[in-house]
């Protein structure tokens, strides 16, 4: 687990007192093994394509705005179940308050 343990006194990270080092590649011998296991089981694999707004990007320009609030949004309200249907009723209490303010 590469999300905590690491000694980082020396400046650099080096291992966890009485852990075994080993090469990147023998902790995760796939980018699969990497994406699932380097965070804490933090990520997930996906059959998503980049661009997809379904995927985290950890690279991308700035300038061309941030991919990953579509991801997040997308996601936020997967997990609630809800959607744009649970939304309805915010949305037509915002519609009515226009209403009344432009009349």
């Amino acid at each position: 687990n590469w999300h905590k343990g690491w000694n980082w006194t020396s400046g650099s990270n080096e291992c966890p007192v009485k852990a075994a080092c080993h090469r990147f590649d023998f902790y995760f011998p796939t980018p699969a093994a990497l994406c699932n296991e380097i965070w804490s089981h933090s990520y997930k694999v996906s059959n998503y394509s980049r661009g997809s707004g379904r995927c985290i990007q950890m690279w991308f320009d700035p300038a061309q705005g941030n991919p990953n609030e579509e991801v997040a949004r997308f996601y936020a309200e997967t997990m609630n179940g809800a959607g744009l249907y649970g939304a309805w009723p915010l949305l037509l209490g915002l519609a009515l308050m226009l209403l009344l303010l432009l009349s």
